[in-house]
């Protein structure tokens, strides 16, 4: 045991916390050990209900200080865990041996029983908790650990009685009830204890002042347990329950598994469950389900294991099985001989109902189909549990609870991939087991199907499992093993489906992307998750309901598509679809794209209504300078047309992985026109919303599609939006040759179009002012709006000309296009910056926040923050950019965009070091350097080491 919390914390073998924060930290982690503990249950541990803003900032400190003494603090997803075996920490060593005394004690082994107790309470060595300074702690763990303390000296007192120990015992009854002088039980005990011992005086003397207590301090008589042991010693009875009369359990539940691995938040989730507060009451109804393959038996066996009921364990298993078939094995095992068990359903319903209503069991239901199945087994003995295993979620069960199993998280995988095929060998070839559970998706029957091969097969070495899993056409032949296998557990599944749902999972596997809605196929998806093949991810930020699916399923249904003519009917028959959808979501984020032929666009709900820009100087139209730094006026402005633009960029943000992983689906299946089509539908969405790799990764294909359908201007149409992504990435060189290798491809507008790129990529400002104003020329003479409105953007930002930018402005506003204006606006509060006139700036870049945060654009949001933030710093109120550039600098690190989070981080580190807040600018100069050395900028890591000299010295 490595960790003690049964008295003041101390950690074995190791150098203890010290601060009383580190020890309420630590104390919080070994409560629950081995499962991982959420940084907001951490904050209120340690600061209870106000906690200071530099809360998750000052806990990581606090976690980084704790790991240089304790091994084992991982971070996880939301949180903190500490990877410490339950049996480490003594409170939970307690728990599990006071279980299994309760045990030993209700299948008659009393002195075993009496052992295990006197072990468990061995452990403590004071009070819980004692020097851990954290009130939600003690709550939440304390006193229920200190009252079942009690409750275990209660019930260890009992079987030493029965033993006939009752003189051994008076001393520590008698401390007790000093202690706790209102709990009866003590009492009683204390009374049967100093009777037995042959002081019948004295334990009439004890019912006296315990009576007197009672009535003293509550106002109450004692109780009927109290006065039976008081009418007992009036009698001269010794009380003791004969071992004899002690009825060993049921116990029909298969052994549990040796090797089991992980889960410790799903039997968490079934421990409590069964055991409401109060104790008995109706009977609990649990339904673990999940995907085929996922290990709900196994952890049915395993919590089962851990249940401590008093008329036992019950166990069958349903698949197919009609519900009467298994009443019949039931009543069997409840003692119903075999000419007794009646011949109709509802007689052998009545006799199960009546049989179970006087026992609290354990009822464990595997493989159950459906609610139908299920009901009628369902025992009525108040405090009963039934647990239920599915691959469906069984809705339709009344009061029934459930939780829905997934994979194993990649260590819990290696641990029983380790388990099974043999910890020497996986730690001997770390990256192919690695690999091995990769491609296992961490489903465990995959896993041990992979690790029993491995066993058997002792010559192969793990890369080699490894290489001949990684051929998808073979790794369903290569997951099997005797009776297990993958394939045999997914077809199960699948035919129990009727035809359409069948045909609806073969055309799933038409499609690699890893999660879809129902438009995908034009059909609902529900009855494949009620089934166990596709699991639920919720609704997704567009409203719909999203499903995902594993990827041995997927293949599956791969397998199942190529025997009835393979992928390219079913992508062929969806492909206009999905290009009219993706069509008109790209118009809601770019409308009247130059050449499309529509210079202005409405949206479905109403048309576009020009807003005229403010004249220069006019103060009433900019409202009240004085107003506080980001205060945007939001309200009253989102029409029904914003609220169509954001809704179709939703959707298209929500569609992201599937519409880029179809470009590479369409083009596979020789469906060339879609994919590039698709491809250039796309890249608006990947430049919004900062998708880089998708962007890169669906640009390649797309050319690749547009050059084997020889279509000369989708290529250019994919050039031009590859000299974008060079572009924002910040390699001019790469996006003038991509928009020079687009131009010998078209003509007229579109070679417009690239001309007008290649002057915003121009390094030579006269040679740039030229190619920009030729654009302009073509665009003007075509009455092309947007390419106007385009090329006076790119004029107006190269030459500081203010009258431009305003023209491009109202340009985009009668097109009808707020994220065109909000750029527009964010080069005239740039402009208006660097002339100083900082209340013009402020008000473009406020204007343009609000038109982002109308429409949902986070990442430009960002861009808006920094310089309103760069405007507050240079009017003279630092105060006010602080938060405009810390949220400029979380959005751009949440999205991945470490060169703008690099720059926003120094923006916040000098405006900290105006304010005089030294301690939060070293934090985010240490944050920006972290940025630079990823990027590899040196310049940028000198500017933040300087600054971080600047800012420790005034610590």
């Amino acid at each position: 045991m490595r960790f003690r919390v049964l008295g003041p914390l101390r950690v074995e073998d190791g150098q203890g916390p010290g601060p009383a924060k580190h020890r309420a930290l630590l104390a919080a982690l070994l409560l629950s050990a081995g499962r991982a503990v959420p940084v907001e249950r951490l904050v209120s541990v340690l600061w209870g209900d106000q906690p200071p803003q530099s809360a998750d900032p000052v806990l990581r400190v606090y976690v980084s200080a704790l790991r240089k003494i304790v091994d084992g603090i991982t971070t996880v997803p939301g949180g903190y865990l500490i990877a410490a075996d339950p049996d480490e920490v003594d409170c939970h060593r307690f728990e599990r041996l006071v279980g299994q005394a309760r045990m030993a004690r209700d299948a008659g082994a009393v002195a075993e029983a009496a052992g295990t107790f006197r072990e468990a309470l061995g452990l403590w060595r004071g009070q819980a908790l004692a020097d851990v300074d954290s009130a939600e702690l003690r709550r939440a763990h304390g006193v229920p650990l200190e009252e079942l303390r009690l409750t275990a000296v209660e019930e260890r007192v009992e079987l030493d009685l029965r033993l006939g120990r009752g003189a051994e015992v008076v001393g520590e009854l008698r401390a007790l009830v000093n202690a706790h002088p209102l709990r009866e039980r003590a009492w009683a005990h204390l009374l049967a204890a100093l009777h037995q011992a042959g002081r019948r005086s004295e334990a009439l003397a004890a019912y006296q002042e315990a009576r007197r207590i009672l009535v003293d301090d509550l106002g109450l008589e004692p109780g009927a347990e109290l006065r039976e042991a008081h009418e007992r010693v009036l009698r001269g009875e010794v009380a003791a329950v004969p071992v004899a009369e002690r009825r060993v359990p049921l116990n029909e539940t298969p052994p549990d598994i040796s090797d089991f691995t992980g889960r410790a938040d799903v039997l968490a989730w079934i421990l409590r469950a069964a055991t409401p507060e109060g104790g008995g009451g109706a009977p609990v109804l649990l339904v673990v389900h999940g995907p085929p393959g996922s290990g709900k038996s196994a952890v049915a066996v395993r919590a089962a294991s851990r249940m401590d009921l008093p008329d036992g364990r019950l166990y069958a298993v349903l698949g197919g099985r009609a519900p009467g078939a298994v009443l019949e094995d039931l009543l069997r095992s409840l003692g119903c001989p075999d000419g007794s068990v009646p011949p109709t359903l509802g007689e052998r319903v009545r006799l199960y109902r009546r049989l179970t209503s006087g026992r609290r069991l354990l009822l464990v239901l595997d493989d159950a189909a459906d609610e139908t199945q299920v009901r009628p087994l369902l025992p009525t003995g108040a405090g009963s549990v039934t647990l239920v295993t599915s691959r469906s979620p069984l809705a339709g069960l009344e009061a029934a609870r459930a939780y829905e199993l997934g994979v194993l998280a990649p260590d819990e995988a290696l641990d029983m991939l380790a388990g099974v095929a043999g910890r020497d060998r996986v730690a001997a070839e770390p990256e192919a087991a690695r690999e091995i559970v990769r491609l296992c998706g961490g489903l465990p029957l995959a896993l041990r199907i992979a690790g029993s091969r491995l066993a058997r097969k002792t010559g192969w070495t793990v890369a080699h499992l490894a290489g001949r899993l990684g051929d998808e056409r073979r790794r369903l032949d290569e997951l099997s093993a005797g009776d297990l296998a993958v394939r045999g557990s997914l077809a199960v599944g699948y035919r129990g489906l009727a035809e359409p749902e069948r045909r609806l999972l073969r055309e799933l596997g038409a499609w690699t992307g890893p999660d879809f809605a129902d438009w995908a196929l034009g059909a609902d998806l529900e009855p494949l998750a009620e089934a166990g093949l596709l699991q639920s991810l919720g609704l997704d930020e567009a409203g719909q309901e999203r499903y995902g699916w594993h990827d041995l399923t997927r293949l599956y249904a791969v397998e199942r598509l190529a025997e009835a003519g393979g992928p390219g009917p079913v992508l062929r028959a969806r492909a206009a679809e999905v290009l009219d959808r993706a069509r008109r979501a790209r118009s809601a984020l770019l409308p009247a794209e130059p050449g499309s032929g529509r210079t202005l666009v409405s949206t479905p709900d109403d048309p576009p209504t020009p807003r005229p820009t403010p004249a220069r100087g006019d103060q009433a139209s900019r409202g009240p300078v004085a107003a506080p730094y980001g205060v945007f006026p939001l309200s009253g402005e989102t029409s029904r047309g914003t609220a169509w633009l954001r809704r179709e960029a939703r959707w298209l943000a929500a569609e992201r992985r599937f519409l880029a992983a179809a470009v590479g689906d369409f083009h596979r299946a020789g469906l060339h026109e879609a994919a590039w089509r698709l491809a250039f539908y796309l890249t608006p969405l990947f430049e919004l919303g900062g998708h880089h790799d998708d962007w890169h990764a669906t640009t390649a294909t797309g050319l690749d599609a547009a050059r084997a359908a020889g279509h000369r201007q989708g290529e250019a149409l994919l050039l031009r939006g590859l000299a974008d992504l060079h572009r924002v990435e910040g390699r001019a060189d790469a996006a003038a040759a991509a928009l020079r290798a687009a131009q010998p491809l078209v003509e007229g507008l579109e070679l417009a179009r690239v001309t007008l790129r290649l002057g915003l990529v121009e390094p030579r400002r006269p040679e740039a002012e030229r190619v920009l104003r030729r654009a302009l020329t073509v665009f003007e003479q075509a009455g092309d709006l947007r390419g106007r409105a385009d090329a006076l953007r790119g004029l107006g930002a190269l030459l500081d000309d203010q009258a431009m930018l305003e023209r491009s402005l109202a340009g985009y506003e009668e097109l009808g296009d707020p994220r065109g204006a909000a750029e527009a606006r964010l080069d005239l509060a740039r402009l208006h910056l660097r002339a100083g006139r900082y209340a013009e700036a402020r008000e473009h870049a406020e204007l343009r926040i609000a038109a982002n945060r109308r429409l949902g654009d986070r990442l430009p949001e960002a861009a808006g923050l920094l310089v309103l933030a760069a405007v507050a710093r240079a009017a003279g109120v630092p105060e006010s950019a602080a938060e405009p550039a810390r949220q400029a600098a979380e959005t751009y690190t949440a999205y991945g965009d470490r060169r703008n989070a690099a720059a926003a981080l120094l923006l916040l580190a000098r405006t900290y070091l105006e304010l005089g807040r030294n301690d939060g600018a070293v934090d985010a100069l240490m944050r920006a350097m972290g940025e630079f050395d990823v990027l590899g900028d040196r310049q940028g890591r000198a500017e933040a080491e300087h600054l971080a000299r600047e800012a420790r010295r005034r610590l």
